[in-house]
């Protein structure tokens, strides 16, 4: 199939000329061949076809350009035709002559004949659809009913007309609607067929494209039933584009405060043996050490360490936090590494909430890296900025122990990380400063003959906290290495940003020369198609100081990287690879160690191929120049990279010099005369280069801002420069930069829709979809023809371009969904995806890869530099294609320059040093035909030379064209005070082009209300008519403060931009009369108020123009002559009435030393005024007597956003007449007090009353009756904050429980069945708030359509595509993942049932701040008084110190009269109706103190000594004796009592104080409540409404009311039917609630009650319509700390009782609970299979001497005897351990009490988790003692041990997963266990293994059975154990040596001795015998 659209010819052109035409369908285009020299018609006659793959929807379009060519300049359009082609897909084929648009959407007398065809794959065209059509009341209002054009149809050529069309397709539209909701098939068809005979065109008036469009009969719901809801508008409806915010202060140098707080919890696995680690934070240079724990691989700390800082923000991110584990302190083992692990506070605050809670540490060991884990270190970490919320973080402790699931790294980064070397090539560098004085140079010259270059350049790469460095190239500017810096590190690295520095070697400091960083996420991508990190090889810019060298450099910062740069320093041809380290590495990628290496050198077009460029520049206008200029001659400097620098010397290195034959020592660059050298640059004839304008001086109109004298001669510069061809990236950045600000323009003007009111802003939001899906498509189009993915010189490139096509086409579709489904409901959500699509758009667009260096503008007063302005290369680079061209090539662009460096902050910041208007080109020099072309026609050129292909020296023009301003200043509001009474003299100044005028003073006034019209005549601006049109120069309105001695102070300045209108246009709406509109004023980076104000720019030609634009409205004041706001630009008013409730004054500071004894309060609106009563005696009673007047007929705007602010003045009245200003308040947005009545439609439609019964099974019945609501059973969970529990709770509930709790097995713990107390409540609510934000997490609160600006790189789509599939991976995973092996006890949660508590709300921020409760001002505003004069650097946070009191009030602004269906106000009360009386009441307060947590350290220790001081009034109680030791997150438990007086009485203040010995206590932080708004507040905070009605136990009713009398109290008081009690049911108005019956008494009688359906009323009071509420519960609330800057929060809640009702009982018992004693008792009976670890001396046997230690708490270590000489591992002992302890149940801890060193004033007490330690040792006698083995048992979640030793295997000693097969016990549930159980150790390859078994026997009792029934330590009395049965050879040798003889010789040699004894023996006899033999033979020979 395909689509075929023949043009004929376009009709009706103007002159003569060429033309052609671009027709574009789908995202691609077609042009037409050129008409030339064609005068009314081009006759084109030509066919184009797209052969479509996919059936062509109703929705699509076609749009047709007709364009007047031009072979040198870019073409012309002339106009547009645009169609939707739903009528070509039902016909098939349609023939038509239509008008072209203009880009105002006006039609114009030019047409165009046409015929499109189309063919469907089926033969079918389609069918007419009717669909999204909304019936309107009013036809006129939507639409014009002009229409010229005609439309011939295949099938019916006739059509009516269209305001008889528009009349007939809405009548249809509206029975469409209605057949289709009555199912009515005849109707649709008949109303299709009615529409087959009434086709017609509608044009909006409005600048909108309505497709020609009938659509589809499904779908009619009432969102898209309208005739716009598939039309959309591309051009901007309101005048956003008028309101550029512009902040002349730069932030990059401001410094700020930062708290980086590290809690250092607990450390497991640690590879090691007998070991006492301590743990190292370092972050810079600061270090801080834990204490240090003994011999154990899994130590307990949590210690904070907190870190300030006051450094620039990039600073403090770029810094690395170093966890480091030490084996000891100890001077022997001092500094052993066992691991480390490193991230930068970037990644830190980058994350959510700004931190890692409760996260495990991988450590790893820096040098051995062939190696795994070294163990896991488990921290809290946060980065804190002044003014970020603090939240609290979950604790799930058994999500925390699972270690692989909570490792501390960020989202995305895989859990194990692969070593990598990362690779820096350092090739070469050029175009450095000199660092060195030529009157230096000139020494070395003489005294060495030659001169050289005066800088010593090396290299150095600083990344993860590790430097490399090349060598040092001496005396070149041209440097050449050829080296690579290798680094090896974890991947990915957890340190974002890698910093490259040039440094000039010097014997004293090292200087630096330049500073770039590369950031990671720009050169790498994670997703499935990612790459790794890669980067050139290309050329890096550097920037920083000015290049004159000065011995002390006031911009030093600047080279390091910290701010803007303001001068091109150097650049380095550098790349980057990554290389992943196999496991099996050589020994050299085994070395953490930084390496460099010699690499061979880059080829010549390495590095790109040179190109030459030509950038030409042309200042139009310069204005605003500081008066301190005045006297000197100006020029300006236009420099890129060293072309141009002229004045500090471009620095050709000697080499180049001589080869250049430029030897001369009078060059330019060796000048020290830098005045001349400027009149050198100035006056240079050199046909290529002319970078500086001629001097002069400027002149001025009001001696407060001067101007150049570039009237009709405009001066250029121009260069020529040689830069490697990168331009390919320029270009794609934009291309996608286009996108993007059109984008933004589109969503602003969205908003701005929204904000204002206008109707439809799903219509235009539509249109910015269209915008943003064509933009892509036009981005593939062009990347895809100029080499597509695989183009780009280095591989960033490449795969950079197949990134940025997937994410691009991604967000097309994306926008096209968008473009699909938005309609008015939907707008909100579609308008944050599109915001979302924004950012991820903006990620893109900027190239990581540097490529020819920006552009300075620098302003020269004499021969100093001043000012400056930095400008991207980018921006102006010229392209062939249009879409390729910077945002500001070939353009007048507008340019403020400011201060270099730190002198643009602060006060000098504030101010413009001048206002540029320039002309600027850039681009090849083979295109530099093309470098005039968008200069406003009219001009000559005055040349440099004779040469007509010079470059213009000059611009002449002797055309102008003459315009008016009128700036139309009606107010300001929320102005910044400038005097010392805290009020300002406000007037502005406006600003345009060389022209200024300025408004009359208002005095004494925040915000003036001056409704001034000033004029501008004679205004002379050059450029083409058109480009004025649309983009007009900006007006600048600066706010001044008159001051009658001295000069005028500044307020702010504001930027905005007129409305154009030329002389051959009408002044008719909708462009004129302009709208006025709130632009934002800005002192620096600070918002100083609001402008209300319109601008336009009329031109005139003539006398007689000028005469009829004149403005006759004027009046005369007091200061002169004035014009007024006309008519049609003012906002139309209506009457309104102001109430205004005066309630009273509070905390009024001394005025003039002089406390405040009678003040009054003015309120001010709209010009008119209303008066307070006196209150006579401010001390004795602060409130108003008369508390309500009102302001008749006041004349407001009928548009909320125009309103004017209300202005509230405290005025202290004094003796002799005098009056005295206290304070101002100003409320600029004032919607939030008006009242708008409801439509009458809702007034008076009926509603059914349902009667819902949720029954116990889930079924709901429904009958028309009264609604109930029944709260058993429910089976919908919770509102978000309640607690999930049952509310019925009467006798057989606690018999139900009872009998359960009769029924558990013998070995029940008894302390589940412990008196419960309101500990146990919080607990319970504690958990249940964890469950809570954990079931958040799971259910992904982050939502995609994300509201907030992210300035940070989104991921790839990529990776949010597989988020969810990594997700379900790692779940799985976890499922199957086998535990490891550790050294500690098992981790796994013991998961105990948990307990029918009751709960309270716990809050994790102030009550007031908490949604339901709208900060308890339902009946009271607080408006802060303000005196003084604002600080010039204050912040809205240091502002808090110009309060001086507190004005509590309320307004109410409605249309008066209101409707009569309306409630009337009352005559005396107004709106105030029901207002309680406001005389002195009193009311016992009772504050509860639970506890603080991360309280800021203010000892030298890191800790501090924290106690609390509140106040209430005079009241105060301080509770210092009771502070407690060394704590940052202590627990108070305390509840202090105040009998106070409302009003004088009402700010309770909570303090914070840290303990000193010697010095005065600091303050830590403090909070203060508004009891009073409190206590006059509907949601009833008094005493909060518990979850239970109970007379006794924990939860008893502390509320001196029950339930039944509050809710007959709040009946009345609002005037409700009600209550009407019935058993189980309450009946308030046409409410009903359910609820128990019974109540309980302490002896377990059973009465009935009213009390717990009155209860269920309470809770659910929100359910009352009309004056229902929710009403405060039981809870805990969480309060910020605040000091000068240190965050810390505290946990509390208050209770007011009025005194004249009955006082309540005793305070709850808060008191922290005290832990119980328990004793364990441990007894080692034997061991088995323990490792033999010495050689016997004689036998040369396996042996060990065993023994067994053991301890508890740290510091009780006890030892068994030894068994000596175990010859297979079996030791027998029955020794008892006994360690006595204190234990909190509820908090699993035990408690410590010590001090901390022997210098410590007082006792500290420390929580740490309940675990035996046991290890197995080897004695020896003269060495220390070898360690075995060692057993680490959690008490609470223990492995039941082994009834044998063969059963006793490693998984008794590994971190088990819920599925494991080892039954896990408590031992404060089972109190008693014996077993066998593994010691492990690891051995060289760092692998876990079984060194030995024990058997033991753990009994726990409480300290009182203990003491009934004790026991000896060891085998001693009492209770004495046997002594064991040991074999004989267990002995010392040396105490035995007979012993020694038996057994180690006998015993193992007896029968070789025996027999050698029988041999020797054997030996003597053979011996005596031969011996003996020769004489008995004799003897018998002789016979003797």
């Amino acid at each position: 199939m395909s689509l075929e659209v023949r043009i004929f010819s376009v009709g009706g052109l103007k002159g003569k000329g060429s033309r052609n035409a671009r027709i574009t369908f789908r995202g691609h285009s077609y042009s037409t061949r050129t008409i030339e020299d064609c005068e009314n018609e081009a006759p084109f006659n030509e066919i184009f076809d797209w052969p479509v793959a996919s059936q062509i929807e109703d929705r699509e379009m076609i749009s047709i350009d007709v364009y007047n060519y031009n072979k040198v300049f870019s073409n012309r359009l002339i106009g547009r035709f645009q169609m939707v082609l739903q009528q070509v897909v039902k016909d098939g084929e349609i023939t038509l002559e239509e008008p072209l648009l203009d880009s105002n959407n006006t039609a114009l007398k030019t047409t165009i004949s046409l015929q499109i065809k189309y063919l469907a794959p089926d033969g079918t065209v389609g069918n007419w659809s009717i669909e999204d059509f909304e019936p309107q009341k009013n036809f006129n209002d939507a639409m014009s009913m002009k229409s010229s054009s005609t439309i011939t149809s295949k099938r019916n050529p006739a059509r009516p007309s269209s305001g008889q069309g528009l009349i007939k397709f809405r009548m249809l539209a509206h029975k469409a609607a209605s057949a289709a909701n009555k199912s009515n098939l005849g109707s649709m068809v008949e109303i299709a067929g009615e529409l087959e005979h009434n086709k017609f065109h509608l044009e909006p008036a409005t600048p909108s494209r309505e497709p020609r469009i009938l659509l589809n009969q499904s779908n009619v719901a009432l969102d898209n039933i309208s005739v716009v809801s598939m039309t959309m508008m591309d051009k901007p409806v309101t005048n956003k584009r008028s309101k550029p915010e512009t902040r002349f202060e730069s932030g990059a140098l401001k410094l700020q405060d930062f708290q980086v707080s590290v809690t250092v919890i607990e450390a497991r696995q640690l590879s090691g043996t007998n070991m006492d680690p301590v743990v190292m934070v370092q972050i810079g240079e600061d270090k801080k050490y834990t204490t240090q724990k003994e011999s154990t691989n899994c130590p307990y700390y949590n210690e904070v360490f907190v870190f300030d800082y006051r450094l620039a923000k990039q600073v403090v991110f770029d810094k690395i936090l170093t966890l480091s584990v030490i084996h000891s302190r100890n001077l022997l083992r001092s500094g052993t590494l066992v691991g480390k692990f490193k991230i930068d506070l970037g990644t830190i605050y980058a994350n959510t909430d700004h931190s890692f809670s409760r996260k495990w540490a991988v450590l790893t060991d820096p040098d051995d890296l062939n190696t795994g884990p070294k163990g896991y270190l488990k921290v809290d970490v946060s980065v804190v900025g002044k003014g970020d919320t603090i939240k609290i973080s979950k604790v799930n402790e058994e999500e925390e122990d699972d270690i692989e699931n909570n490792l501390l790294l960020p989202e995305g980064v895989q859990a194990e990380r692969q070593r990598a070397r990362f690779i820096f090539k350092i090739y070469q560098a050029d175009g450095l400063p000199k660092m060195n004085t030529s009157i230096t140079e000139k020494l070395k010259t003489v005294l060495q003959g030659e001169a050289k270059d005066l800088v010593d350049p090396f290299v150095e790469i600083t990344f993860c906290d590790q430097k490399g460095r090349t060598s040092v190239r001496k005396n070149s500017y041209e440097p050449c290495w050829n080296e690579q810096i290798i680094f090896t590190e974890l991947f990915p690295p957890l340190c974002k940003r890698i910093k490259v520095q040039i440094r000039d070697k010097d014997n004293l400091n090292n200087t630096v020369i330049g500073t770039t960083y590369i950031s990671l996420d720009k050169i790498a991508n994670s997703g499935d198609r990612g790459f790794l990190p890669t980067f050139g090889p290309t050329y890096v810019n550097m920037y920083g100081s000015p290049r004159n060298y000065t011995m002390v450099n006031e911009h030093s910062d600047l080279n390091e990287g910290l701010g803007e740069g303001v001068a091109f320093r150097s650049r380095l041809l550098m790349a980057l690879s990554v290389e992943l380290v196999n496991i099996n590495a050589s020994e050299g990628q085994g070395s953490s160690d930084v390496e460099v290496e010699y690499i061979p050198a880059l080829s010549e077009l390495g590095a790109g191929k040179m190109e030459e460029f030509f950038l030409f520049g042309s200042f139009l206008e310069a204005n605003m120049i500081d008066r301190t200029m005045a006297d000197k001659p100006v020029t300006f400097e236009v420099t890129i990279g060293n072309y141009g620098n002229d004045i500090d010397g471009a620095n050709l290195s000697q080499k180049r010099r001589r080869s250049d034959g430029n030897d001369s020592d009078d060059s330019l660059e060796d000048s020290d005369d830098e005045s001349q050298s400027l009149l050198k640059g100035s006056m240079s004839d050199d046909p290529n280069i002319r970078p500086l304008t001629l001097p002069v001086k400027p002149l001025t109109h009001d001696k407060y801002y001067y101007h150049m004298p570039f009237f009709e001669q405009k001066p250029c510069v121009y260069l020529t420069s040689y830069w490697h061809d990168h331009k390919r990236r320029l270009y794609n950045s934009n291309i996608m930069h286009r996108v993007a600000d059109k984008l933004d323009e589109g969503l602003q003007d969205v908003q701005e829709m929204i904000k204002t009111g206008h109707e439809r802003p799903d219509r235009r939001l539509r249109g910015v979809a269209e915008e943003l899906i064509n933009g892509c498509a036009s981005y593939t189009r062009l990347v895809k023809g100029t080499g597509g993915m695989g183009a780009g010189r280095t591989r960033l490139d490449r795969e950079r371009n197949k990134l940025c096509l997937r994410e691009v086409e991604w967000i097309g579709k994306e926008a096209k969904k968008v473009k699909t489904f938005v309609k008015p409901s939907t707008l909100k959500e579609n308008m944050a995806k599109m915001k979302s699509l924004y950012s991820k758009f903006k990620g893109l667009c900027d190239d990581p890869q540097h490529s020819i260096p920006d552009v300075f503008i620098w302003m020269l007063s004499g021969h100093k530099r001043v000012a400056y302005a930095r400008i991207a290369a980018r921006q102006i680079l010229h392209s062939v294609r249009q879409e390729e061209c910077g945002e500001h090539c070939g353009k007048i662009q507008t340019i403020f320059l400011r201060l270099p460096g730190k002198k643009s902050l602060g006060l000098a910041g504030w101010s413009i040093q001048a206002k540029i208007d320039i002309y600027l080109w850039f681009g090849l020099a083979k295109n530099k035909r093309d470098f005039l072309k968008g200069l406003p026609q009219g001009y000559t050129t005055t040349r440099a030379g004779t040469s007509i292909k010079a470059p213009p020296k000059f611009l002449n023009y002797p055309d102008r064209l003459q315009f008016e301003l009128r700036a139309h200043m009606y107010q300001a509001r929320g102005l910044i005070a400038a005097d010392d009474t805290g009020l300002s003299d406000p007037f502005a100044k406006v600003i345009f082009s060389t022209h200024t005028d300025t408004t009359q003073v208002i005095d004494e006034t925040l915000s003036p209300t001056w409704d001034q019209t000033l004029i501008m005549p004679n205004i002379t601006l050059y450029g083409r008519a058109e480009e004025l049109r649309d983009d007009p120069p900006i007006i600048i309105v600066e706010i001044f403060d008159q001051d009658n001695v001295g000069k005028n102070e500044y307020i702010g300045r504001t930027i905005a931009k007129p409305v154009v209108k030329m002389s051959s246009e009408r002044y008719e709406e909708p462009r004129f009369p302009p709208q006025l509109d709130w632009f934002q004023v800005y002192r620096g980076m600070t918002k100083a108020g609001e402008v209300l104000a319109a601008f336009e720019l009329l031109q005139i030609k003539s006398a007689a123009d000028e005469d009829s634009m004149k403005i006759t409205e004027s009046i005369q004041t007091n200061q002169g002559h004035k014009f007024t706001v006309p008519k049609g630009i003012r906002p139309l008013l209506a009457k309104h009435r102001v109430e205004v409730l005066f309630w009273g004054l509070r905390d009024l500071k001394r005025v003039q030393l002089i406390s405040v004894d009678r003040p009054r309060v003015d309120i001010e609106i709209a010009g008119r005024c209303v008066s307070s009563c006196l209150i006579n005696n401010y001390k004795k009673n602060p409130n108003f007597a008369e508390p309500i007047k009102f302001i008749e007929d006041v004349d407001l705007p009928e548009v909320e956003y125009w309103c004017p602010p209300i202005s509230i003045t405290c005025i202290d009245c004094r003796a002799f007449g005098r009056s005295v200003l206290v304070g101002t308040h100003i409320i600029s947005n004032i919607s939030k007090f008006v009242f708008r009545p409801p439509d009458k439609s809702k007034i008076y439609t009926g509603t059914n009353n349902f009667y819902v019964q949720i029954k116990r099974n889930g079924e709901v019945s429904t009958e028309t009756n009264d609604t109930v609501v029944n709260i058993y059973d429910t089976p919908t969970p919770p509102p978000s904050g309640m607690v999930e529990i049952s509310l019925e709770y009467d006798a057989r509930f606690l018999e139900k429980n009872a009998e359960e709790k009769k029924s558990k097995d013998d070995d029940e713990d008894p302390l589940d069945e412990a008196t419960l107390d309101w500990w146990s409540k919080y607990f319970a609510s504690l958990e249940t708030l964890n469950e809570q934000k954990q079931k958040q997490d799971d259910a992904g609160v982050q939502d995609v359509y994300n509201d907030e600006d992210d300035d940070s790189v989104v991921p790839s789509n990529e990776t949010l595509q597989n988020k969810q599939k990594d997700h379900d991976m790692a779940k799985d995973g976890k499922e199957k993942k086998q535990a490891k092996k550790s050294l500690g006890a098992p981790v796994r949660k013991w998961k105990t049932k948990k307990l029918p508590i009751d709960e309270l709300k716990i809050y994790d921020t102030e009550l007031e701040n908490a949604n339901e409760f709208s900060g308890f001002n339902d009946l009271l505003n607080s408006f802060d008084l303000y005196r003084g004069k604002r600080e010039d650097l204050a912040d809205d946070i240091t502002d808090q110190k110009r309060i001086v009191g507190n004005f509590k009030g309320a307004f109410k602004i409605y249309r008066h009269p209101l409707p009569h269906y309306v409630e009337q106000p009352d005559p005396q009360y107004g709106m105030f109706k029901g207002l309680p009386s406001n005389e002195p009441i009193h009311v016992l307060v009772r504050a509860y103190i639970i506890r603080a947590t991360d309280l800021h350290p203010t000892d030298p220790n890191g800790k501090s000594d924290p106690y609390i001081v509140i106040s209430l009034g005079d009241n105060k109680i301080n509770d210092k004796e009771n502070y407690i030791s060394k704590q940052l997150n202590p627990t108070f438990g305390k509840a202090f009592d105040f009998e106070a007086t409302f009003p004088m009485e009402s700010i309770l203040t909570v303090q914070i104080y840290d303990w000193d010995l010697l010095s005065a206590d600091d303050l830590i932080g403090e909070t203060k409540i508004d009891l009073e708004n409190r206590f006059y507040s509907k949601h009833r905070p008094l005493c909060g409404v518990a979850e239970k009605y109970a007379i006794f136990g924990y939860n008893q009713w502390r509320d001196p009311m029950k339930p039944s009398e509050t809710l007959k109290k709040l009946c009345k008081e609002l005037k409700l039917d009600g209550p009407h009690f019935m058993p189980g049911k309450v009946r308030i108005g046409n409410k009903t609630f359910t609820g128990a019956i019974e109540l309980e008494d302490e002896n377990g009688h059973k009465k009935p009650t009213e009390e717990h359906v009155a209860l269920v009323a309470l809770r659910n009071w929100e359910e009352i319509s009309k004056v229902g509420c929710k009403l405060v519960p039981e809870h805990v609330e969480t309060r910020s700390l605040y000091s000068s800057e240190k965050p810390g929060r505290i946990e509390m809640w208050v209770d007011m009782f009025p005194m004249d009702m009955p006082l309540p009982g005793p305070p709850v018992d808060v008191s922290p609970r005290k832990p119980k004693g328990f004793q364990l008792r441990v007894i080692i009976w034997n061991t088995d299979e323990v490792l033999l670890q010495d050689d016997d001396f004689f036998t040369g046997e396996k042996a060990s001497d065993i023994y067994l230690k053991g301890w508890l708490l740290g510091d009780d270590k006890q030892e068994t005897d030894i068994h000596y000489r175990s010859l297979t591992g079996e030791g027998n002992f029955n020794w008892r351990f006994i360690y006595p302890f204190d234990y909190l149940v509820a908090e699993e801890k035990c408690v410590v009490t010590k001090k901390e060193s022997m210098f410590s004033w007082d006792e500290t007490e420390f929580k740490i988790p309940p675990r035996l330690n046991l290890q197995v040792w080897d004695a020896d006698h003269f060495s220390a003692d070898d360690f075995l083995g060692s057993l680490t048992l959690d008490l609470t979640r223990l492995a039941r041990g082994a009834k044998s030793a063969n059963k006793c295997s490693l998984n008794m000693a590994a971190e088990e997963d819920d599925n494991s097969n080892v039954p896990m016990i408590s031992i404060f549930k089972q109190r008693r266990i014996k077993g066998w159980w593994p010691f492990t150790a690891k051995n060289d390859q760092d692998e876990l293994e079984i060194t030995g078994k024990v058997e033991a026997e753990i009994s726990l009792l409480t300290a009182e059975e203990a003491e009934k029934n004790p026991a000896g330590y060891g085998r001693e009395e009492p209770d004495p154990l046997e002594k064991p049965n040991r074999p004989d050879t267990s002995f010392v040798w040396f105490m035995n040596p007979l012993k020694s003889l038996r057994y180690l010789i006998c015993a193992r040699f007896k029968w070789l001795i025996i027999k050698v004894f029988i041999a020797l023996l054997l030996i003597a006899l053979l011996v005596l015998f031969i011996y003996s033999s020769p004489s008995w033979i004799m003897k018998k020979i002789v016979g003797a």
